[in-house]
């Protein structure tokens, strides 16, 4: 039974201007109980936020035990009403209590799936028997466009959080949406909501069983539109028929560290604001002190990047920002204005400068931090260890990290990074994956994301540390692969992560794959992962002769299969076929192996390009890769040219042939005299038709020149120099003859009708 000693105030998820109210309320109220909506079976975490060393964002965390994957965050900001009042209750000695729908409830396999946990003053779309009412969907859109505003987000901060007039107004915000929930029968309305109803009846149940225990007053700290609902008289029996049969999961939950970017709505957030570092800057700054101290904020920003931003200009662009308010009619100037007028007056109208700041200055970067006493999910306690350990400090915003594996520090975060990616949580990411890997240098772009602690709880089942889970991860999947290259590269993991049983694992799995397997696709995709360990193992402590033997067994059957498998390919397989066997010998040669085995696999590249039956994009890949060793000297270059590109040999196999042996690059066009004269003969003997249709062939080949190494080729074919007349003319014997002949066709493609081209 409601009594009224109850006080219920109706705030804004990460509001400022509610906590800012709301304090001063409870401050005048001096509740004996403060009741605060969230999930009830993790009151008990509260008590944490008391904890100085508590640093915000963070957020609750509960999943499932079973199937950790179900997971949930309730996130607080410093500025966040609910964060305020839990604060204000252990400050006073008043132990806060969470009172909506357990987690355990919410995370139960038959709970209907939410958009946020906490989905600001709009109830989050869940699945329903019938539609739910737009102004249950949006009710403060509802109330913007009575007011005049397009959006309700505009209309709340004018009137709530960006409204420096200091008068309480939850009275207020409680008459507007018990006008919008009331019906025609006076009832407030759910918008045909189960879930919600369900939500509000729990929270009413809770504030009863408050209400007679308490002392004094008691203050609910819940979203707006839940207030009607609280307020409403309902019969105990009622609420408890609505919560019947509610399915329950067991779970686990803690605190996790949550980032100012993940508080933006922008993200998926559905409790997010537009603009969180906008809302700290509220919530820590005098009302008076707003304007000032945010335009120097930006004066700052841009400053750092090199840009002036003088005080007169400050002045100008503080006054330009006031009266962007006044013209809006808002009762303050808000972000907006001052974005608007900085990029007018301290950007000099280039929007471009502003962005260069906007993300940091609106967004932030800040990551929270957990206090040592608070008890963690093994996986994250353990991860907390290994980032002091490694000083490696978690951080939203990108940077990026150079690392020496010949250094122990540089080693272990490199350990740590590759053991977090096996886990599915990329903090770091390789930017020069295909070089630095298995070398003595590693460069990363980190990033810190709040769902990366759902993905550790779900790997919990692999062991309770970083180390242990990522190794189990990878035993499971090396149980699982089947093709040789899958293997390859997740022995190649284990070995960069140090995780020796995997690697292990996964040296014999290889071993015992390459004795089962002739299928040359699978030997030669094998090789580059291996490579990438054997070339520099002692970086890591990996035994890299093993590896080298290793993969000489797999070159030579590579070696073996090629000629076979070079046979009877159409367009696309020989493609594939071509990248693997270029990425085979890149493999081969960095690793130095045997003088046989390099001889076998040359014997085998020279198989193809003899082979009549072989592809001839094949065949002129393997040319290349003869040519590129020295192998194929250049005049046995032009000649082969000169035979695959003659006239007898049909064009579409010539094509195939050049695209071949060019793929890799054509940059040895300009080098060699002999290989330039084959090619340009050829091309110059095609007729207008069929050097059309292999246009795109050429195009593809050629296009990987830059622009310098166009111009030389260029001058190579024409016989000029590269460093001739400075307008870069080219004198050709008989140009007004050839001008002459050319000039009619070049006028007929001038004069003709576009529309007669279809263009």
């Amino acid at each position: 039974m409601m009594t009224a000693d109850i006080h219920i105030f109706g705030i804004r998820h990460h509001g400022p201007g509610s906590t800012r109210r709301l304090v001063d309320a409870l401050d005048t109220l001096k509740p004996a109980a403060v009741l605060i909506e969230g999930p009830a079976d993790l009151s008990d975490l509260l008590a944490h936020l008391a904890d100085p060393e508590m640093v915000t964002p963070v957020a609750l965390l509960a999943y499932d035990v079973a199937t950790p994957e179900r997971a949930s965050f309730w996130p607080f900001a410093e500025y966040s009403p609910e964060y305020q009042a839990a604060r204000w209750a252990l400050a006073r000695g008043v132990s806060p209590r969470l009172i909506d729908l357990p987690a355990s409830w919410r995370l139960a396999p038959a709970t209907p799936p939410e958009a946020a946990p906490d989905s600001a003053v709009e109830p989050a779309p869940v699945p329903s028997e019938a539609p739910i009412d737009p102004v249950a969907r949006d009710p403060l859109g509802a109330l913007a466009l009575a007011a005049g505003y397009e959006d309700g987000e505009s209309w709340w901060r004018d009137v709530i959080e960006e409204n420096p007039d200091p008068e309480p107004v939850f009275e207020a915000v409680a008459d507007a949406m018990t006008a919008l929930r009331t019906g025609v029968d006076g009832k407030v309305t759910q918008g045909h909501d189960v879930f919600e109803e369900q939500r509000e009846a729990h929270m009413r149940l809770e504030i009863a069983a408050a209400a007679r225990d308490a002392t004094g007053p008691v203050a609910v700290i819940c979203g707006a539109w839940h207030v009607p609902a609280l307020r409403e008289k309902r019969s105990a029996k009622s609420d408890r028929d609505l919560l019947k049969g509610g399915a329950r999961t067991r779970i686990a939950a803690t605190w996790a560290p949550w980032t100012t970017p993940r508080l933006a709505f922008g993200t998926g957030y559905g409790a997010g604001v537009a603009a969180p570092a906008w809302c700290d800057h509220l919530w820590r700054t005098a009302p008076a002190e707003v304007v000032p101290r945010w335009m120097l904020r930006i004066a700052m920003a841009l400053r750092a990047h090199g840009h002036a931003a003088s005080t007169a200009s400050l002045i100008e662009a503080q006054r330009l920002a006031r009266s962007l308010a006044a013209l809006r009619e808002r009762p303050a100037p808000g972000f907006e204005e001052m974005r608007d007028a900085a990029i007018a007056v301290l950007c000099e109208g280039e929007r471009l400068r502003w962005e260069v700041i906007a993300r940091e200055l609106l967004i932030g970067s800040a990551v929270g931090v957990i206090p040592e006493n608070v008890p963690l999910a093994p996986l994250l306690e353990d991860l907390k260890r290994q980032q002091k350990a490694t000083r490696l400090k978690p951080e939203a915003l990108e940077r990026e990290l150079a690392l020496d594996l010949r250094s122990e520090a540089g080693l272990a975060r490199s350990a740590l990074l590759h053991r977090l990616a096996i886990l599915g949580v990329p903090w770091g990411r390789l930017t020069d994956a295909g070089r630095s890997r298995g070398t003595f240098r590693e460069r990363w772009v980190i990033a810190w994301e709040p769902e990366y602690a759902v993905n550790l709880v779900e790997h919990l089942v692999f062991g309770p540390t970083i180390e242990t889970a990522a190794s189990g991860r990878l035993l499971s999947k090396l149980a699982d692969a089947i093709s040789l290259p899958s293997i390859a590269d997740l022995t190649r993991s284990a070995l960069t992560a140090e995780l020796p049983l995997a690697a292990s694992a996964g040296v014999e799995r290889l071993s015992h794959r390459v004795a089962e397997t002739s299928d040359c696709s699978e030997l030669l995709g094998a090789l580059p992962p291996l490579a990438d360990v054997a070339r520099y193992g002692d970086a890591r402590g990996t035994d890299s002769e093993m590896m080298k033997q290793l993969l000489e067994r797999i070159a030579i059957g590579a070696a073996i299969a090629l000629p076979y498998a070079v046979r009877g390919l159409d367009a696309p397989a020989a493609e594939q076929l071509a990248a693997l066997l270029r990425g085979a010998d890149a493999a081969i040669v960095l690793t130095e192996p045997a003088a046989d085995v390099l001889i076998r696999w040359r014997e085998a590249l020279d198989h193809v390009v003899t082979d009549t039956q072989a592809g001839q994009r094949l065949a002129g890949a393997a040319a290349r890769l003869l040519y590129d060793a020295d192998v194929l000297p250049p005049d046995r270059a032009a000649l082969l040219f000169g035979h695959r590109l003659s006239p007898a040999t049909p064009v579409a196999n010539a094509a195939d042939f050049f695209e071949g042996f060019f793929e890799a690059g054509s940059d040895r066009l300009i080098f060699d005299d002999g290989l330039r004269s084959a090619v340009n003969a050829w091309m110059l003997s095609l007729d207008e038709e069929t050097f059309t249709e292999h246009l795109p062939v050429f195009r593809r080949v050629f296009a990987r020149l830059d622009a310098l190494e166009r111009r030389r080729l260029l001058d190579a074919a024409t016989g000029a120099s590269s460093t001739g007349a400075a307008a870069g003319a080219v004198f050709i014997p008989n140009a007004a003859e050839i001008w002459s002949r050319h000039m009619p066709a070049i006028m007929a493609i001038l004069d003709a009708d576009p529309a007669e081209d279809g263009q």
